[in-house]
């Protein structure tokens, strides 16, 4: 990052299996950087002066007329608004079809003797928490740098992650936006190349260069 073109507000490293979350205002750009690669990262947007208005993957799917969010997209809210854009994006595909693991899914999935482990979803929970937030509050989110093919038949895949040690993307808030993260846990599929690691977090005023 060039910090001749941006002022830094926040500089952070998430640790493995953390959850994270800040306010993004207005103007301002959240990197979202994959240190070690193929670290899936799961994020929820919220309008952070109106909970009641988050992210909607149903209505940004539909406005960009694909399956996949990358660069250019424009993350809309269930109001039908721009809470975010995706102004750059060093790895080309990311999902917001699979959602967040958590204990019940991996059960059901990898076996009951996988309930026990931390899951997105519980990380989710503990991030809304401070803000008042609860179960239903969780919706559908985004997964950064996961790679989930969607087959012909629609089925959908979860393969090895497209990101490179450094990897990043940058998410310009069109409106003061709560941005939940969960650097995911996941060890039993592909996702996090089976050893979750952590990621670094900044936030600037400007978009760098």
């Amino acid at each position: 990052m060039n910090n001749a073109s941006s002022s830094i507000v926040l500089d952070q490293v998430v640790p493995a299996r953390a959850p994270w979350s800040a306010v993004v205002k207005k103007g301002q750009t959240l990197r979202i950087i994959d240190l070690e690669s193929q670290q899936a990262v799961d994020a929820l947007f919220y309008n952070a002066h109106a909970y009641s208005e988050r992210y909607s993957a149903q209505e940004t799917l539909i406005s960009q007329g694909s399956a996949y969010i990358g660069k250019g997209t424009r993350l809309f809210s269930n109001e039908g608004r721009v809470l975010m854009t995706l102004v750059e994006d060093t790895c080309g595909r990311h999902d917001t079809l699979a959602g967040a693991c958590s204990c019940e899914s991996n059960t059901v999935r990898f076996g009951h003797e996988t309930k026990y482990m931390h899951a997105c979803r519980e990380n989710f929970l503990l991030e809304v928490g401070k803000y008042g937030m609860g179960k239903r509050d969780i919706v559908g989110n985004v997964n950064f740098f996961m790679n989930v093919p969607v087959l012909e038949n629609g089925e959908l895949v979860i393969d090895d992650g497209l990101s490179d040690p450094g990897g990043y993307v940058d998410l310009l808030a069109e409106m003061d936006t709560l941005v939940v993260l969960s650097n995911c846990p996941q060890v039993n599929n592909p996702c996090n190349g089976f050893v979750p690691t952590p990621i670094r977090v900044i936030i600037s005023e400007a978009v760098p260069a």
